[in-house]
């Protein structure tokens, strides 16, 4: 057992610095798991197999009243992949299916994961609470502001149980530092830096259009987004670079930061927002989001500023992602890693140093825990039907994915924005056409509520 978790904590702790997948052994699900009366089962259906998605079903699944009985993804060797995955821990084989609905209507299912790219949450998240399902969402909640209003006024008018994939909120030593920042020991906080610099994210190389590879129901991938020719650049993990399907790493990275920035401040609706970057490291290249951003939000009384790049480490103190809450007393630096103070020093007069205003608190590190208390705050959620208890309810997974696209609609008009959080419109007509996606292929936007 001391050798299971000294893997899945170097695993994990890896993983998270990569900002990936997590790993678990699934050879040794099978040692984990305990025989579970059939009435206390919680049965289990993942709808997009790969990355995230079975990351949180193997998350799930070590929890011993899990029991996983369907699989839905649109390319069949990604269903026969993780089948034999899940065969390691002795798993039976799922049932599978391509289309999502289907999935839904099977009355077996308590449990839907959501693992599918951002322009397929709406709808699954919408219909699988019409189902009946409980529902773990991967985050970004949604691919535009619309899509996120109807989320989750569809969860509140519910009595289903949603925790969307911000799994941070679980995560200890992010709690730790999120309450020392509410202590009000850093005195007035100015400034939120939130940044992701990811040196590991090369260039997208540009890549001909080429048939559907088999196994693949591309016309079921590509759902409500735009018509278009398969190419290998917008499929699997390359598509949260490309406008239809996501928002660049101001939606995926960008979520688990601001997300944070947002917990430390107690804030929510930004008064104004900018932003200015473009493809600078890799103009060239297939992408159509900004390898290098920076966006700034006016809450009022403090500025958030987020910050991106690809292909570079080189972010604030030394790390390649975190939030830092910059106070008049000291700042709180908070990554993945650990967290730390670092104390302004006295100085009453520009030769004198007293010394500092508070004291230096050394790295607090962290042990990688995040997304197994995150999925096991869920499961007792669904136990205990109460939905009080969940860390990241569908209201802290809407704020992260609405700031983040306020940033990226600043972005593409390259205005100052200000923005009416009350009527849910900006001051400006072009930016407010930016705030909902188009729906193609016969699909239709989720009604409200």
């Amino acid at each position: 057992m001391n050798t299971r978790r000294q893997f899945v904590k170097r695993s994990t702790l890896g993983m998270a610095g990569l900002g990936t997948s997590f790993l678990f052994p699934m050879e040794l699900l099978a040692s984990i798991r305990k025989t579970v009366s059939p009435n206390d089962k919680i049965q289990v259906g993942l709808i997009g197999c790969k990355g995230m998605g079975f990351s949180d079903l193997s998350s799930l699944l070590q929890n011993s009243e899990v029991e996983v009985v369907a699989l839905c993804d649109v390319d069949e060797n990604v269903l026969r992949e993780k089948t034999a995955e899940l065969e390691k821990g002795g798993i039976k084989k799922p049932k599978w299916y391509s289309d999502y609905r289907k999935l839904l209507e099977d009355k077996d299912i308590d449990i839907v994961i959501i693992g599918t790219p951002d322009h397929w949450h709406c709808l699954q998240l919408t219909d699988a609470i019409d189902a009946g399902k409980d529902v773990y969402c991967e985050k970004p909640i949604a691919n535009s502001v619309a899509e996120s209003e109807a989320m989750l006024a569809k969860v509140i008018a519910s009595d289903r149980m949603v925790q969307i994939g911000q799994w941070q909120r679980s995560e200890p030593h992010f709690v730790d530092a999120i309450s020392y920042v509410h202590s009000g020991k850093l005195g007035q906080i100015r400034l939120v830096k939130a940044w992701a610099y990811q040196g590991w994210m090369q260039s997208v190389p540009v890549l001909p259009n080429s048939p559907v590879p088999s196994g693949v129901d591309y016309a079921m991938w590509l759902g409500p987004a735009q018509s278009r020719p398969f190419n290998e650049n917008r499929f699997h993990f390359n598509f949260r670079w490309f406008w239809d399907y996501a928002g660049g790493l101001m939606t995926d990275w960008g979520v688990h930061m601001i997300d944070y920035a947002l917990f430390g401040m107690k804030a929510s609706d930004p008064k104004s927002v900018m932003a200015m970057g473009g493809k600078f490291a890799y103009p060239g290249d297939a992408a159509e989001t900004p390898d290098t951003l920076q966006t700034i939000y006016d809450f009022g009384d403090f500025s958030l500023l987020w910050e991106h790049a690809t292909g570079i480490d080189g972010g604030n103190y030394g790390r390649n992602h975190g939030v830092a809450f910059i106070g008049n007393n000291g700042t709180l630096v908070l990554d993945r890693g650990g967290w730390e103070v670092i104390p302004e020093h006295d100085r009453p007069h520009w030769s004198k140093d007293l010394g500092p205003k508070i004291e230096p608190v050394p790295l607090q590190k962290g042990i990688g825990q995040g997304l197994g208390l995150h999925t096991k705050n869920f499961l007792e959620a669904v136990k205990t039907r109460d939905a009080s208890i969940l860390k990241a309810p569908i209201k802290v997974g809407y704020d992260a994915a609405v700031v983040s696209h306020l940033g990226n609609v600043a972005y593409k008009t390259g205005e100052r924005l200000f923005w009416d959080a009350e009527n849910k419109k900006f001051n400006n007509p072009k930016a407010d056409a930016l705030l909902m996606n188009e729906y193609h292929n016969g699909w239709k936007f989720p009604k409200m509520g």
